[in-house]
């Protein structure tokens, strides 16, 4: 069979799939023949093809018959291995949960997209429960960044089958989440589309979780249209709420406080390229200093970060008992160190953090965004990190330093391919607004993406 229609986005199937070019049957078994074949075995951990192949017979027929549920009928999906699929046990990428009690219904979220028609074609891989920016997975191993040419470098993490998946063209959109920037690093890693949804805009029931005051879910695909889509989908909605406008009274904030320290100069290249076309496009923008960054982490180094308390009150027992020895080491110590935060700590950083939240969004006009690199420097190398401890923790910190300010604020965001910067890798461009204004966001990111993108 000719595969001609992988690395397609949603937006360019869907034109084929509704004018009858393109049957999803054909579209699916193209892409599980793709999966199988594909000589990275380790973006994939299970592989739903008989669901796949069921759903896409049903939307075929309700094709044939005029009944399409809409642009995303047809349109196979990806699932982050932290989404309940009935009939099978959700591993969250880790093998101690192997042989949990398999899920007895879907995860909110997928019942959501198969209601609009999309496939279910498999789960893809992810660092163990969530816990890391960079991707790596000792079990079932570390997906490769499709886009590097020189050596083999990090996907990002922890949605690493997700960018993965799209990036290497298996499927258009894949579903992740995002604690500290799990959709948004690898997606900017790869050079995909990356939007990290507000939190609590989806229900999280059916979702494995990692810190709840932090968790977000959201696609990483091809488009700002295809997310568009994706988004109004996995809220039920037959139509997406989000106006096509144009970029008249946009404005970016640009902060200079910590985002871009020891930035690498491919990444500020990239990203000051991506600012100089939207300033002759006629974008309005400043540069401001954000203290509130630096009491972020000031908060964090003295009581620990909040993703760290949370993430060890959902594990402690499991790193108490014979499982701990089963999970990937560094995964282990990161958790352990949630151990530290006390409970009159913990409180202190909820605290602080609401002020911080009211004092950012106090900082920001009504039409203005903020604007950055996703992550300070391009996917490095793999083996090193592999190797290396100190050093996995060091790249980890500075990996997910930019985007954890957001969701330590709250923010939904969307990260952009604005170039290439070191060796020849993608740079994401990062832009992000005030809880709940997702609809601004997805609005603004439409207007800039054929500015920025590059």
């Amino acid at each position: 069979m000719t595969q001609n229609h992988l690395g397609k986005s949603i937006a360019q199937l869907s034109v084929l799939i509704q004018s009858g070019n393109l049957d999803p049957v054909e579209l699916v078994d193209e892409s599980l023949d793709a999966i199988r074949s594909h000589k990275d075995q380790a973006i994939f951990t299970r592989l739903l093809e008989d669901r796949a192949k069921d759903e896409a017979a049903a939307s075929s027929k309700r094709l044939r018959e005029g009944r399409s549920r809409g642009l995303l009928e047809g349109i196979p999906v990806a699932w982050k291995d932290l989404f309940d699929i009935a009939g099978l046990p959700t591993t969250a990428g880790s093998i101690v949960l192997a042989d949990a009690p398999p899920a007895q219904e879907d995860a909110d979220v997928v019942k959501a997209l198969k209601t609009a028609g999309m496939i279910a074609i498999g789960r893809v891989n992810m660092s163990e429960f969530a816990f890391s920016g960079l991707g790596l997975n000792p079990h079932y191993g570390t997906p490769l960044n499709p886009t590097a040419s020189d050596t083999s470098r990090i996907p990002g993490g922890s949605s690493s089958g997700s960018a993965v998946a799209v990036a290497s063209g298996l499927v258009p959109v894949s579903i992740g989440t995002d604690t500290g920037g799990s959709v948004r690093i690898p997606s900017a890693f790869n050079g995909l589309v990356g939007y990290k949804a507000s939190r609590g805009r989806y229900s999280m029931a059916g979702v494995f979780p990692l810190a709840t005051s932090l968790d977000s879910l959201g696609p990483l695909c091809r488009s700002v249209q295809d997310a568009i889509w994706v988004d109004a989908a996995m809220r039920g909605h037959t139509a997406p709420d989000v106006v096509r406008a144009g970029h008249a009274g946009l404005s970016l904030v640009v902060p200079t406080t910590i985002v871009m320290d020891d930035a690498e100069s491919g990444v500020v290249q990239a990203f000051e390229a991506a600012l100089a076309r939207l300033n002759a496009a006629g974008i309005k923008m400043r540069r401001q200093s954000f203290p509130a960054f630096e009491k972020l982490f000031e908060v964090m180094a003295e009581y620990g970060p909040l993703v760290t308390a949370e993430a060890f009150a959902l594990h402690h027992r499991r790193l108490a008992g014979p499982e701990a020895a089963r999970m990937d080491h560094r995964v282990v110590a990161r958790t352990r160190l949630g151990e530290r935060t006390t409970l009159v700590g913990y409180l202190e950083i909820l605290k602080v953090r609401e002020q911080l939240i009211q004092e950012v969004n106090g900082m920001l006009g009504a039409n203005e965004f903020l604007a950055c690199p996703t992550v300070a420097h391009v996917a490095p190398a793999l083996a090193p990190l592999e190797a290396d401890d100190e050093l996995f923790v060091k790249v980890n910190g500075r990996t997910l330093r930019n985007t954890l300010i957001g969701n330590f604020l709250d923010w939904c965001g969307v990260s952009l391919p604005c170039g290439r910067g070191n060796a020849g890798m993608p740079v994401g461009f990062l832009l992000s607004a005030p809880k709940g204004q997702d609809e601004r966001l997805l609005t603004a990111a439409l207007a800039l993406e054929d500015i920025v993108v590059e």
